[in-house]
């Protein structure tokens, strides 16, 4: 039986997945929107510190407020509705929710949220990539040592990824390489929340009409959030960064194939085995038919004559030396899609990607000159933005993540486009995302 399938029967016994959801933004408010047509899945709880705008997101959505407003989760588990509240704590200790959803994108947030459920003997399915890419593997660990799952979220771009790579291990290929599209150029590495949505391509007014928080889409548009992703497709697929940071090769879909091999071959790569982002954008800046800036894919390299003839038999599309072939998904649709790990973690017991080494990193480079006192913003703010790097090259030079900068203090100047470290800023070496990062550094 598929996935659907066993959740109607789930419905139909009366014994729904029960669910419950931290954070109501744009992710969460996307998988809410969708949840109500799914069977079997029963979202007891939403837990956001924004109360009134998590309901308003909701209603957007097509809730009806006698569904959201569930004076308690117990008054939620008896009707069938949903509690909606700002204590993340009671939705992730209440005892009949079987999953967390952490999608608040704070990592630092997020790991108390995914250490507190493990405690509690839930699941966590994180849209908070971020955290992943500061201490996915140790996140994972835990998880383990807890006897519940940590998974990426599916409709997120890391999780897509790792399945088309797990397609493409399974059906006995070799992968060359595996990531997403974006649209790049160089410059926006130093982007702002003030000049994203000239970059992006949307106006203000599709921004304001989706909700959009200008912060995150910057996270996007500066490299930041690529990079985040790369991490946790590595970590989880055991594909390599590039020595120095993703180099965003042009192309179009039919082009991926013939980018994504060594450069002894021809391509972009370093070597096989790596994950890249490429850019929707040519050297003049114009957009490149047939892209993948809204996609994930994989390429193969056929590994013997054999291979190689029957994609020639079967017309598949190559590049010209008839070995590399690329496998994709052209759109992926966030949250709207969440509802396919709920079904495979809840049922089968299956994360959709999850972190198993810390191969790769994350780091925090100047966007600007920055002066000792200064705070920094986070992801995708004013000061600083996020880059790729090996975990074995990060880790020596005490490099510092960038899931690790919001809200913390400069005790020295940085100028622009420099990796900061450790030493460049006060540390919290209490917070728990703090301790984990120490872990996944020890596994290097």
């Amino acid at each position: 039986m598929g996935l659907y399938e066993q959740l109607l029967e789930r419905q139909e016994l009366g014994n729904p997945v029960r669910v419950g959801v931290v954070g109501a933004g744009k992710f969460g408010t996307m998988f809410l929107a969708q949840v109500q047509r799914i069977p079997g899945i029963h979202v007891v709880g939403v837990a956001d510190l924004r109360v009134d705008v998590a309901k308003s997101n909701m209603i957007y959505a097509g809730w009806s407020a006698e569904k959201l407003n569930m004076p308690s989760l117990d008054a939620a588990l008896t009707s069938g509705g949903t509690h909606v509240g700002e204590d993340a704590m009671a939705v992730i200790n209440c005892t009949a929710v079987d999953i967390v959803i952490e999608c608040t994108g704070n990592p630092v947030i997020a790991v108390e949220h995914c250490l507190a459920s493990f405690s509690a003997g839930k699941h966590v399915i994180s849209a908070t990539v971020e955290a992943d890419a500061v201490c996915g593997a140790a996140l994972a660990a835990r998880a383990k040592a807890a006897g519940v799952i940590y998974s990426q979220a599916y409709g997120d771009q890391p999780a897509m990824t790792v399945e088309l790579v797990d397609w493409a291990r399974t059906c006995g290929f070799e992968v060359a390489a595996a990531g997403r599209g974006h649209k790049w150029k160089p410059e926006y590495r130093f982007s702002t929340p003030d000049t994203v949505w000239d970059h992006y391509g949307l106006t203000a007014e599709q921004a304001q009409r989706g909700r959009l928080n200008p912060k995150m889409f910057n996270s996007f548009l500066d490299g930041t959030k690529p990079a985040i992703e790369c991490a946790a497709i590595s970590n989880a697929t055991g594909l390599n960064a590039p020595t120095n940071g993703l180099t965003y090769p042009s192309g179009s879909i039919d082009d991926i194939a013939a980018l994504m091999r060594p450069r002894t071959e021809g391509g972009a790569l370093e070597e096989l085995g790596m994950v890249e982002v490429i850019s929707c954008l040519a050297e003049d800046g114009s957009m490149i038919p047939n892209d993948i800036r809204l996609g994930v894919w994989v390429v193969v390299k056929a590994t013997s004559e054999y291979q190689k003839n029957c994609f020639e038999e079967y017309m598949v599309s190559t590049d010209d030396s008839g070995l590399y072939f690329c496998n994709f998904k052209r759109f992926h649709l966030i949250g709207l899609e969440l509802g396919l790990s709920v079904g495979s973690v809840a049922i089968r017991r299956e994360a959709t990607g999850t972190a198993k080494e810390f191969r790769s990193d994350v780091v925090a480079v100047s966007k600007k000159d920055l002066k000792a006192g200064e705070m920094l913003d986070g992801e995708g703010g004013f000061c600083v933005a996020g880059q790729l790097r090996p975990s074995a090259k990060s880790v020596p030079m005490r490099a510092l993540p960038l899931g690790l900068t919001g809200d913390i203090k400069l005790v020295r100047d940085v100028p622009v486009d420099t990796i900061l470290t450790y030493d460049d800023v006060e540390i919290d070496e209490g917070l728990h995302a703090v301790k984990l990062r120490r872990e996944c550094e020890a596994m290097v």
